[in-house]
């Protein structure tokens, strides 16, 4: 299970290869960005990209269709079903 990032201030530190941070600067110069900005924005986008990756659901087309189907025709509750719901607190 993920861990949740929790900080309690707006600082963040990292440490960086030389080489690295050279690059970062001169991306972020070339873009007329300060690097806190720059880096800010780029790990913003990837962070939404791995957002919606996780919580997308991808299935097959048969999936999708039978996913469909069974939406529109939903099988009939069997015993199982029946004693589960019978088992919920009444919640009223």
């Amino acid at each position: 299970m993920p861990r949740a990032a929790i900080e309690d201030n707006e600082r963040m530190s990292l440490r960086i290869a030389p080489a690295a941070k050279a690059k970062l600067l001169r991306a972020a110069a070339l873009r007329d960005t300060d690097l806190t900005n720059f880096v800010t924005q780029s790990a913003l986008r990837e962070a939404e990209a791995v957002i919606a990756e996780a919580e997308a659901v991808k299935v097959s087309e048969r999936d999708y269709l039978r996913i469909l189907d069974l939406l529109e025709n939903p099988p009939k509750p069997n015993a199982r079903l029946r004693a589960a719901v019978a088992a919920l607190p009444d919640t009223l």
